[in-house]
């Protein structure tokens, strides 16, 4: 079964990696607590998901080929060198939501990061940046990223206003929303080099888990903290890693079947699904506003996936 003669493929794909990252905030969030730093958790996630892409690529001879593909591009030209830098805006976003939370809050952290992602993603794709071309910007995709923003202003609802509002933390959340959407556009460009997105994946990865490792020693040398030893367990601490690198993977490859604006639509149905889950099942609540979120990110992933659709429904017949 090939995603050609399966359409719906990658749009479940996108959606299923989307449901993990809800599990991986959870994960990330606990070891952040435990060594009382996110960014000290952020430089183990990177940590343990730069050396599993090692070892699956070393091991898997299409994955290695796809690396040589990729670093031959680069040399070449072929490839210009910006399409290789998708974890700086990995980076970017492990400091955003480091430095940011505390603040503002985990809510108004999502919907500034969703609102600059949902914005960036209908110009990213209006301008051909991804793989899959230029998408002309329409009253539908307006539509579906407003819906979109609605929806985690919904999901969240319930929590806005707990924390304080500084605007340069709202703005730099936007502006890491914007990089996430450039990140997938330039991940799914580097793969149509490479045909392989764990290579997309591994480049993320070792450049971004770089530059945290560098800030955290920084701040290390300038005692501005202190490292804590790593917890023995549980083991579901050092998921963040493992599920990183499924998610950047994935969106590598689906990005070129649906387009940025459909990528980033779907990442945030899934993970508002994923936390309803987690809810539901361990914590045995269900959030009200939390489903409505739900449902509307899936009115707005459907009114993308039908646009031609829907604005044929609008369009004037032809007379002769």
């Amino acid at each position: 079964m090939s995603a050609a003669s399966r359409p719906w493929i990658p749009w479940l794909a996108a959606a299923g990696v989307g449901s993990l990252t809800a599990v991986q905030s959870r994960a990330n969030g606990s070891l952040g607590s435990i060594l009382e730093s996110g960014l000290h958790a952020s430089v183990v996630s990177f940590a343990v998901g730069l050396l599993l892409l090692t070892v699956v690529g070393l091991a898997v001879r299409r994955i290695r080929l796809g690396m040589v593909r990729f670093l031959a591009a680069l040399r070449s030209g072929e490839m210009p060198w910006w399409w290789a830098v998708g974890g700086v805006f990995g980076a970017l976003f492990i400091f955003s939501q480091s430095f940011t939370v505390g603040i503002i809050g985990v809510a108004l952290f999502a919907v500034a990061l969703v609102s600059g992602q949902n914005v960036a993603s209908l110009i990213v794709d209006a301008v051909g940046l991804g793989p899959r071309g230029k998408q002309q910007v329409s009253s539908v995709r307006i539509a579906s990223a407003a819906i979109g923003i609605v929806a985690v202003v919904v999901a969240v609802s319930g929590r806005l206003g707990e924390d304080s509002l500084s605007l340069p933390a709202v703005l730099l959340c936007f502006v890491t929303g914007v990089g996430v959407a450039i990140q997938q556009a330039i991940n799914g460009r580097s793969t149509t080099i490479s045909r392989e997105p764990m290579v997309a994946a591994w480049s993320n990865f070792a450049l971004g888990g770089l530059i945290v490792t560098i800030a955290l020693g920084l701040m290390v040398v300038f005692g501005a903290h202190s490292l804590k030893p790593l917890p023995s367990g549980p083991w579901w601490l050092y998921l963040g890693g493992i599920i990183g690198v499924t998610f950047l993977a994935t969106t590598a490859w689906v990005v070129g079947k649906v387009g940025v604006l459909a990528i980033s639509l779907l990442a945030t149905a899934g993970q508002l699904t994923g936390a309803l889950v987690l809810d539901v099942f361990l914590l045995d609540v269900v959030d009200g506003a939390l489903v409505a979120g739900v449902l509307l990110s899936f009115a707005a992933v459907a009114l993308t996936a039908s646009g031609g659709k829907v604005k044929g429904l609008f369009s004037r017949p032809a007379t002769s």
